[in-house]
């Protein structure tokens, strides 16, 4: 188990997706066409709470980073899942590294792999839910450098909402000025000086099981479905 410091921010991701659901309402007073984007896996626990506070649809928004030849651990670009797919190159990235086409072509189709085998792993046969012309509430349990958060933000774009919320309990203040000076709509609970991870901001930042996400997803499934009835 992972412990933060004392003097940490949130107990759990649970208590940091209350607390961000309270600070949310007062942004989101219509309640009405909102739909909540988890990215997973730790920001699954922290939307959950924020989809059940909102009676709103909770669902995946899936993003994988595809690595540079020979370095995958830098990252040159991302592809988000969708129909179709949204692929977000790292310009500066690939001046450097001078990626192939094919090879971008073939890191793309591993990771679409990867995802649809993610989501099949946590929802089923469950489709996405239709994004169109909603209000979307996108939730981690943190941001540190907001690139994940970036190309999810630039994909929702083209998928037609309405409206699109970064919502993060907690993120280094550098980062989100990066952000909202994008044209992204933001909101933080926390922003601590000398940020320097995530995890430190919890007591508790155990990392997120794939046994979590299920529990998680059929939980906001169960909910969704009596609220309906």
């Amino acid at each position: 188990m992972f412990l933060g410091a004392r003097s940490a921010l949130f107990v759990d991701r649970k208590d940091a997706g209350q607390k961000l659901a309270k600070a949310l309402a007062h942004i989101l007073p219509q309640r009405d066409n909102i739909v909540v984007l988890a990215l997973p896996r730790g920001g699954v626990p922290v939307a959950c709470e924020v989809a059940d506070a909102f009676q709103a649809p909770l669902d995946l928004l899936m993003v994988r980073k595809i690595g540079a030849p020979g370095h995958e651990e830098y990252g040159i670009g991302a592809v988000v899942e969708g129909n179709p797919p949204e692929l977000v190159m790292n310009e500066e990235a690939v001046r450097i590294t001078r990626p192939s086409d094919a090879y971008v072509q073939q890191q793309m189709q591993k990771q679409l792999k990867e995802m649809e085998r993610q989501r099949k792993t946590y929802l089923g046969d469950k489709p996405p839910v239709s994004l169109e012309g909603r209000i979307a509430i996108v939730v981690d349990d943190g941001i540190a450098t907001g690139g994940t958060a970036r190309v999810a933000l630039k994909a929702l774009r083209q998928k037609n909402v309405s409206r699109a919320i970064l919502a993060s309990p907690v993120a280094p203040s550098d980062t989100l000025a990066e952000l909202r000076a994008e044209g992204n709509e933001v909101l933080c609970l926390e922003t601590p000086p000398n940020f320097s991870a995530v995890g430190l901001h919890y007591q508790r930042f155990d990392q997120t099981s794939d046994e979590e996400v299920i529990r998680c997803m059929e939980k906001a499934k169960n909910w969704s479905e009596t609220r309906k009835n």
